[in-house]
């Protein structure tokens, strides 16, 4: 959608439920009475309820259910993250295309479908990505060390985090890319690095949220481990508002990295974090730990305490829990 579309959709929100003349807009966006008429046509198509009234002018009735740019750049607080946004309605996956555009577009671009046909999640697994949820990748430029890079998953934990609970749930991270809510995941993250000698070039994080992703769609495998917002609030979250709270939560934790030291994030991811003090078992590419976890370091590797009391740190595995 082009940015005089965007424009008049802002327009009638702005005005709620009082009627906006065609004159008026038109002023506002430096086009004729007729152009307006035909990007409102055009609107419409789009799924937007707009009624217009001859002589009085257009309002809004109502806007489509669907993750569409101008919706979420309408009231978005940030400078970098989602200023520029790619939409699907069903993709293969938004990780693939962010990777395949990230040399030509800015940082902070945006990859958003409603619906994956091969979501990923780490080590290789399926995620799932039905209607209703929110799946998404951001490009980042963040010109670091390869080997701070796993620190980029910890900080999109923490984010989504802070984010969900503002809308009324106790999230909670699992160490390394999960966030849960009373137990059961609700949001996986997947970052994907291009780098060339140690030094990133660019990084994809991919975020798949279960907004209002109905308990019923889950896969049989799945169901038990995992939730949706809408199941856990009782009703239907708004998406948008959503998203645009968590890009901004997302860029705020982002300048954070970018200027503080990594142990202050460190902290507040502790502090949320689902994992320290548990039980666990991890499986790496080499070998399988197991023991309770008791930290995290400055590198966002998991430390556990093994039962013959050494500590492991663990930068990359599967995590489970032990069953009690």
């Amino acid at each position: 959608m082009n940015d005089n579309k965007t424009e008049i959709i802002r327009i009638l929100k702005a005005a709620g439920n009082k009627a906006v003349s065609g004159q008026e807009i038109g002023a506002k966006l430096g086009i004729t009475r007729a152009m307006v008429w035909k990007y409102v046509r055009d609107i419409r198509k789009e799924g937007y309820d707009i009624q217009s009234s001859p002589k009085i002018g257009y309002t809004l009735i109502s806007s489509p259910d669907m993750l569409y740019p101008e919706q979420i750049k309408i009231g978005l607080e940030t400078s970098l993250f989602g200023r520029e946004i790619v939409y699907y309605d069903e993709i293969e996956s938004t990780n693939s295309i962010a990777k395949d555009i990230a040399n030509r577009y800015p940082e902070g671009t945006m990859v958003i479908a409603e619906t994956q046909k091969k979501g990923r999640g780490r080590l290789g697994s399926e995620w799932q990505s039905t209607p209703g949820g929110i799946w998404f990748s951001l490009i980042l430029k963040p010109s670091i060390p390869l080997e701070y890079a796993p620190r980029i998953t910890l900080v999109a934990g923490l984010a989504v985090a802070k984010s969900l609970r503002r809308f009324g749930v106790d999230a909670r991270i699992k160490w390394p890319n999960d966030v849960l809510i009373n137990g059961k995941k609700v949001c996986g993250i997947l970052t994907e690095v291009d780098a060339e000698v140690e030094k990133v070039d660019y990084l994809v994080l991919g975020i798949g949220i279960n907004a209002n992703v109905r308990m019923k769609d889950f896969r049989e495998d799945v169901k038990e481990s995992s939730t949706s917002l809408e199941a856990e609030l009782g009703k239907p979250v708004n998406r948008i508002e959503l998203i645009k709270d968590l890009l901004y939560e997302l860029e705020q934790q982002y300048i954070k990295f970018k200027t503080q030291q990594f142990s202050n994030i460190v902290s507040e991811w502790i502090s949320l974090s689902d994992t320290i003090g548990k039980e666990v078992t991890v499986t790496t590419p080499v070998k399988i730990i197991e023991g309770k976890a008791v930290g995290v370091t400055d590198k966002g590797a998991l430390l556990v305490k093994t039962r013959n009391n050494t500590r492991e740190e663990i930068i990359a595995g599967r995590c489970r829990y032990a069953k009690t």
